[in-house]
């Protein structure tokens, strides 16, 4: 096998797609080496968010990992053999839309127009943790670790994390965590805004979220989602009410809607196949 053609079997083995009921199941694959992103690995998981996207069979997404951890962040031996090259050429080019490569490990989450659950356990490091920020919605296990490790290499968290961080946490947990890239336990992360949940089985709960999601309209989830974004995007007022209106007005009766209705009426469940 050709080395490109060995590239290409590691990614398509880092990353499994199931999708079940209208909910993408995504699942990092490397549970022996706790999910660190090599190479192939932030390829796979930024080609498993662009796969989805634009999926209309697709209500919500499940986020998840095998193994012991979630992800323990860069897998920093796969990249030591990038130490030589030209910094600026590797991580200046913009790739894929506003970002390069390993932005877009997170960011692609959130350009997905469906909500996104993450479910954590072990550690959610460096990388691993800004994988997880992509998320709409993160549950976490008690016991999982959580931390902003770049510091511990002597670099700045460059994927994404900083985009969506400041919208979360007050800034001086945003500039304690990355100063002293000290893990931080799970009830901790939940009291400071990063974790939306503790559960015993994270994937169940996140699971059991993505189901009750995909049971909802899924025209005014999708609109839900772009008003939420906007709305964290520093609009304005005006902008924000407007977009408001804009959203409603596409939803008043049509055929989601009326079947939310059709439904409620009935006391069953709405069917939006």
């Amino acid at each position: 096998m050709t080395e490109q053609g060995e590239f290409a079997a590691q990614v398509a083995a880092r990353v499994r797609i199931e999708v079940r009921d209208h909910v993408a199941h995504v699942t990092l694959t490397r549970g022996d080496k706790m999910n660190a992103v090599d190479p192939a690995m932030a390829e796979a998981i930024v080609a498993a968010g662009e796969s989805l996207r634009g999926r209309e069979d697709i209500r919500a997404v499940v986020l998840a990992a095998e193994g012991r951890a979630f992800c323990a962040g860069l897998d920093v031996a796969s990249f030591g053999k990038f130490a030589s090259e030209d910094p600026v050429a590797r991580v200046m080019p913009r790739t894929h839309g506003d970002a390069n490569l390993m932005q877009q490990v997170c960011m692609v989450w959130r350009e997905i127009e469906v909500p996104v659950i993450a479910a954590m356990q072990g550690v959610a490091f460096g990388a691993g943790l800004q994988l997880a920020m992509g998320a709409d919605i993160r549950i976490a296990h008690p016991e999982t670790n959580l931390a902003i490790m770049e510091a511990k290499w002597g670099l700045v968290p460059d994927m994404g994390g900083m985009v969506i961080w400041p919208g979360l946490i007050r800034s001086d947990v945003l500039r304690l965590m990355t100063y002293t890239a000290e893990p931080v336990d799970a009830a901790q992360a939940l009291s400071w805004g990063l974790v939306t949940q503790l559960k015993d089985d994270p994937l169940a709960e996140a699971q059991r979220i993505a189901d009750v999601i995909a049971g909802k309209s899924p025209s005014a989830t999708r609109g839900a989602k772009r008003l939420i974004a906007l709305a964290e995007s520093g609009a304005t007022a005006a902008e924000v009410l407007l977009a408001e209106s804009r959203e409603q007005a596409a939803l008043i009766g049509g055929a989601h809607q009326l079947e939310v209705i059709a439904a409620n009426m009935a006391g069953r469940a709405p069917n939006f196949d």
